[in-house]
């Protein structure tokens, strides 16, 4: 080691580095710790394994390599923990039509690290709750309609809310009033938060298939796209907020990705750069964390309505001065004709499809090898949610159980880590509706037995 590499061609080694060598080689000799300490470095790793911006409020006081080992570590935690690491709380009352965290563990309140999380109710209002302690923090006026849906955006601690009429708002979950209104035209079926380096946006999709593009949070109007003939159900922003996917679920709709850019900054007379993918009856369709072009659509086919998955890498290739979107189809396969239809879905890194199928979870790859099947609920998994860390399936039993992925060997897998069951006060069997969210602290489930009663379940690791 008496040879000295400089350091730019050093840094371009190490950037090829996983974490774990990447500290290796940070303790060969002073010269290699001072390169594989760059920032540069670290905050790559955070990018690939979580997708996170790049954003202060991501990092706070941390540096991005601290940010790292603490994100694995309270990982490492979670994997873990068994049913009595986790301090339960329970509170009912029609609390959790939909729920999503407002900030999850990179959020401090009086030195401890806190879970806050949204929930809307039936009676039209916007909750927030700490999940540690179990305690609504603040609540919404009572709103004139129905909340129809939620969007939050952690980094910023704001949430957005359209109701059944087409109103639009920004809630700061700390005031009385919102940030911004805004009434749109016609009633509204998606929402999306594309978190770009210019700031963020806010897009909605509404019955007439408009995708609205809004400034955050004044709910300025960007621009205005007539997509489809039909609503916009649904609406997913890239990891790397290149790429707008767009769909309904009507039988005739062939989904539409966007380039970002002309819609954020529209060109007047020039209609945004969009291209259809040719699969019609799309229900559910998911970006891969580490694959930031690339896409599965899940989509019904046929009188007997097979479930399909195709996969394809987006890449928008520039001749002379014009911009041309390309779409390659990277994987496509049916499922049996035997095996339930699933209603969600989720990806790893782009080569793995993780989905529900009766009371069983199924791992496959993109081309239809089926990996792993697991099956740790007793009835219908009734709600599937996953990130790029955790699995969460919730049953029809009041069981929820958590995976994660694991990234050794040639493909990821699920790792099988907790079964919870519900020990509220209680006790009666099955529920109308059951789904659940986590953190790498907290896990928040909503039990629905009937439309107007609901029980917010908050799990949080004993710290």
């Amino acid at each position: 080691m008496e040879f000295q590499v400089p350091d730019v061609p050093l840094l371009k080694i190490f950037s090829f580095l996983d974490a774990f060598s990447l500290l290796q080689a940070s303790q060969v000799n002073r010269c290699w710790n001072r390169v594989a300490e760059n920032d540069h470095l670290w905050r790559n790793l955070c990018l690939k394994k979580w997708s996170f911006c790049n954003f202060s409020q991501c990092l706070g006081s941390l540096t991005w390599k601290q940010f790292f080992l603490k994100q694995r570590k309270q990982e490492y935690r979670m994997a873990l923990a068994k049913p009595e690491d986790f301090t339960f709380r329970e509170a009912s009352g029609n609390l959790g039509l939909r729920t999503a965290y407002l900030s999850g563990n990179d959020h401090t309140v009086g030195g401890q690290e806190k879970s806050v999380i949204c929930t809307v109710s039936s009676k039209h209002v916007l909750c927030t709750w700490d999940v540690q302690e179990g305690t609504m923090i603040w609540s919404s006026p009572v709103q004139q309609s129905s909340i129809m849906h939620l969007a939050t955006l952690p980094q910023m601690h704001l949430a957005f809310t359209v109701d059944l009429e087409g109103t639009v708002k920004v809630w700061n979950c700390q005031d009385e009033d919102a940030l911004a209104t805004l009434a749109m035209p016609r009633v509204c079926f998606s929402l999306e938060i594309c978190l770009t380096n210019d700031g963020p946006f806010l897009m909605v999709g509404n019955s007439e298939g408009d995708i609205y593009t809004l400034t955050v949070p004044e709910l300025r109007g960007v621009s205005k796209v007539n997509a489809f003939k039909y609503s916009v159900d649904l609406l997913h922003c890239s990891p790397d907020r290149k790429w707008i996917f767009a769909s309904g679920t009507h039988q005739n709709i062939l989904p539409m990705v966007f380039l970002t850019e002309c819609l954020l900054k529209p060109s007047e007379g020039n209609s945004p750069l969009c291209l259809s993918i040719p699969f019609s009856s799309c229900c559910r369709a998911c970006w891969a964390p580490r694959k930031t072009s690339r896409v599965t659509v899940m989509y019904r086919r046929g009188s007997f309505k097979k479930t399909g998955f195709t996969t394809f890498d987006l890449m928008a290739k520039r001749t002379g001065g014009r911009t041309d979107i390309q779409a390659h189809q990277v994987a496509t396969f049916l499922l049996p004709v035997h095996m339930e239809s699933p209603i969600w879905m989720g990806v790893g890194d782009g080569n793995m499809i993780v989905f529900e199928s009766g009371p069983y979870l199924f791992l496959f790859t993109i081309s239809g090898h089926l990996l792993q099947r697991f099956e740790d609920h007793q009835r219908t998994i009734s709600n599937l949610w996953v990130d790029s860390v955790h699995i969460l399936t919730t049953s029809m039993d009041d069981s929820l159980h958590l995976y994660m992925w694991e990234d050794e060997g040639r493909y990821p897998y699920l790792k099988s880590c907790c079964h919870l069951e519900h020990i509220g006060s209680d006790l009666a069997p099955s529920c109308y509706v059951s789904k659940a969210i986590c953190d790498n602290m907290s896990i928040v489930c909503v039990v629905s037995r009937i439309r107007e009663s609901s029980i917010l379940v908050m799990y949080s690791l004993h710290m």
